[in-house]
């Protein structure tokens, strides 16, 4: 079994406690309080609360931990309220909870080794941006981490001033997009219309006299034989015609994709597809051009 720990403060003392609690302590218990802090913080970031929250004294302030693969989020109730009465609001301990869930959203629970500069940054980045989501100011973004950082940096964790500035930016990238969100209409709530296509009818050869292949709309030139004559029809047929014989053979069709690069696609009689660009390009599966799509004067 493997255990990854992300700690928010350095309490090396208290790992194997956390151990032993993962283990099967029965000392901890689940939190319930008035607010579901880890569904609001997971609603914002649009997730479901794949984390269970526990409250233990096994640990000294809080870890994101992985066991057994599953993901924790652990906190000791005493130094949450010790946060909250340093930084005069409760959003200081919920700043710390937030701050344990980015360990494990962006992935720093899942590789060894302890807590580094670069991951705690990461982790007050999305402290802030969620803070700031949930409704929280800048200053209560900031609190929890005022309270519990130390001023000088370390080789496991930056300078206070440091992480501060990382909850500044997450709390300010959040509030960029709340703003512009503001600023236009909301979009259509409406689901989109699933149409049932019916599958494109084969194409077989037919023969016609040229005067019934009317209302020609497009001329498809084959690099490989450019003196052919092919032509589009209105109904999106493609038909070759034989000036000698003033006879015109249905060859194959034209149907849409759902492509924007490539809007059409022709199907010939034997069902082989070759495909039109926006600018009338006509491509080969392997992407060289073989013929062009064109006015038919």
């Amino acid at each position: 079994m493997t255990l990854h720990p992300r700690l928010l403060r350095r309490f090396a003392g208290s790992l194997l406690a956390g151990w032993l609690f993962l283990a099967g302590s029965a000392s901890a218990q689940s939190v319930s309080t008035q607010r579901d802090v880890l569904r609001e913080i997971t609603d914002v970031v649009g997730l479901k609360p794949r984390f269970e929250l526990l409250a233990t004294s096994q640990v000294q302030n809080a870890a994101a931990v992985v066991y057994s693969g599953k993901r924790y989020l652990l906190y000791n109730p005493k130094f949450v309220s010790a946060v909250n009465r340093a930084g005069r609001t409760d959003w200081a301990g919920i700043s710390i909870l937030a701050h344990e869930m980015g360990h494990h959203l962006n992935g720093h629970t899942l590789r060894p080794g302890g807590s580094n500069p670069a991951d705690e940054l990461e982790a007050d980045e999305f402290s802030g941006f969620v803070l700031r989501k949930m409704g929280a100011s800048l200053s209560q973004a900031q609190a929890g981490m005022a309270v519990v950082s130390d001023e000088e940096a370390s080789p496991t964790h930056p300078g206070r001033t440091t992480r501060l500035q990382a909850i500044n930016e997450g709390w300010q990238r959040a509030s960029q997009q709340i703003v512009a969100s503001s600023r236009n209409t909301a979009p259509s709530a409406a689901p989109a219309v699933v149409y049932n296509r019916p599958a494109p009818a084969p194409v077989v050869a037919t023969t016609n006299r040229v005067s019934q292949a009317s209302n020609m709309i497009g001329r498809i030139t084959f690099r490989s034989n450019p003196d052919e004559l092919y032509y589009l029809t209105s109904h999106l047929n493609i038909v070759r015609l034989d000036q000698q014989d003033r006879t015109a053979q249905v060859v194959g069709r034209l149907t849409r994709s759902d492509s924007a690069a490539f809007p059409y696609v022709l199907v010939d009689a034997q069902q082989r597809r070759l495909f039109v660009s926006a600018a009338g390009g006509v491509f080969d599966k392997n992407g060289q051009q073989v013929a062009m799509l064109s006015d038919p004067s």
